[in-house]
């Protein structure tokens, strides 16, 4: 279940910051969308 929260909030996170974002800002806010999918799915106590 965690895997597929972290895989959702990633992939939505990351089309927002494409659709938003210019094309090297949406490259290099992977990291940080990864870093929060993570904390959301795994640590965060929500799920």
């Amino acid at each position: 279940m965690q895997r597929k929260i972290f895989w959702t909030v990633f992939i939505a996170l990351g089309l927002l910051a494409d659709i938003t974002l210019p094309f090297l800002w949406g490259i290099l806010a992977t990291i940080p969308i990864g870093i929060v999918s993570w904390w959301v799915a795994y640590r965060s106590d929500w799920f």
